[in-house]
């Protein structure tokens, strides 16, 4: 990153198949912008990729190194997926249709992996993105990288809990655990332990960088739309909005602890608490991404790609112009708004209510903060 860099960022990267390509476009806007330092990242799936790629750019250059590492890995993703037997109709493009919903081979293999397991499925374990991960990413490069902090989340098969892996231990198996989704591979197994997709424990974990001394403002960059104002009509459109809710659930359990740890130092009045200046953004259009269906995410083709790639980039722009002057001084990221119809009725934490209308609640008493002495401050913060 550029030297000059004067606001300090860390990044949360959703997963979501091709749609990571709307990521790469975010990350080639940020890396562009001279005012903006990357310090952490902390990616699922797709995101993961995005995160351990542009570690490496950063390991192995600059700014504008990282970028075209990008480019290059996405390009590579596209050339690996024309020998996909799993490709649009002619008509599709014809008519710029990205969807696979018309493929006959799409179906079929949809239909093949609910009725047989990854081992039936496919007996060699054949999987040519563990291939190309090898082949594009030196994994020295990103754990010996220091301009950046990775961390990648995998989903633990046997006891259900997320793994952070670190740097140190980043390395393709722990990328492809944190994309391997269960109904298509089979688990990566680490140092004697099986996992799956990351994104249903952390998708993408914010609690690694909740804790970072060095930088308060997190931006989430969401992929997976959390709202559809359309209501799923078909059995494929109910499988494919349970999977985003599902891969979106962990995403909104983190940010709701959030919400109701702020509400609790407010209530308390700890106003040393470390956790209280965590400012929470994001970089979402949902209207953009409401008529990308689910079975794009497995078109790689580059076209697409280049078009997620832009609309990422316009995502970025436009959030940097709003709220670029945000950074280092509020949250922009409204979570009493994004949880209003959860705590309708008021908040949980008695004397916190979410109702313009309600008192503010009682300060708390002298001798209450006496007992509560302010933590010093570590580096940084």
């Amino acid at each position: 990153m550029n030297a000059r860099a004067g606001k300090v960022i860390d990044l949360a990267l959703q997963g979501g198949g091709s749609h990571g390509a709307l990521t790469w476009g975010v990350l080639d806007r940020i890396l562009e912008d001279d005012r903006l330092r990357i310090n952490a990242v902390s990616g699922t799936s797709a995101g993961a990729m995005n995160a351990v790629v542009l570690a490496e750019g950063l390991r192995n250059g600059d700014s504008e190194e990282a970028r075209a590492a990008l480019r290059d890995f996405w390009k590579a993703v596209s050339d690996a997926a024309r020998f996909s037997p799993i490709q649009r109709t002619l008509w599709d493009r014809l008519s710029g249709n990205f969807s696979l919903e018309n493929s006959p081979m799409y179906h079929l293999f949809d239909q093949m992996s609910r009725m047989l397991a990854p081992a039936q499925l496919n007996p060699l374990n054949i999987n040519p993105l563990r291939d190309l991960l090898t082949a594009t990413i030196d994994f020295d490069a990103v754990n010996a990288c220091r301009k950046l902090k990775v961390f990648v989340t995998a989903t633990n098969v046997r006891t259900g809990r997320g793994r952070i892996f670190r740097q140190g231990e980043l390395s393709v198996d722990a990328v492809m655990a944190s994309a391997c989704l269960p109904f298509l591979f089979r688990p990566v197994e680490i140092d004697g332990e099986s996992y799956w997709d990351g994104g249903y424990i952390g998708n993408p974990a914010l609690y690694p960088l909740v804790d970072d001394p060095v930088c308060r403002d997190i931006v989430i960059v969401q992929i997976n739309p959390m709202r559809r104002d359309q209501l799923p009509g078909t059995a494929r459109e109910i499988m494919n909005r349970v999977n985003e809710i599902t891969f979106n659930a962990a995403l909104i359990k983190e940010l709701r602890t959030l919400h109701l740890l702020h509400q609790l130092i407010e209530l308390e009045g700890l106003e040393s608490e470390r956790y209280r200046d965590v400012r929470v953004h994001i970089i979402h259009a949902a209207d953009e991404v409401q008529h990308l269906e689910a079975s794009s995410k497995l078109n790689a083709e580059w076209e697409y790609l280049t078009y997620l790639f832009e609309r990422g980039r316009g995502w970025a722009s436009s959030w940097l112009d709003e709220h670029f002057d945000d950074l280092g001084r509020r949250q922009t990221l409204d979570l009493d708004d994004l949880f209003a119809d959860t705590f309708k009725a008021g908040g949980v934490i008695e004397g916190v209510r979410d109702d313009a209308s309600a008192s503010p609640p009682s300060p708390p008493s002298p001798k209450r903060r006496a007992r509560r002495p302010a933590k010093p401050r570590r580096a940084g913060e």
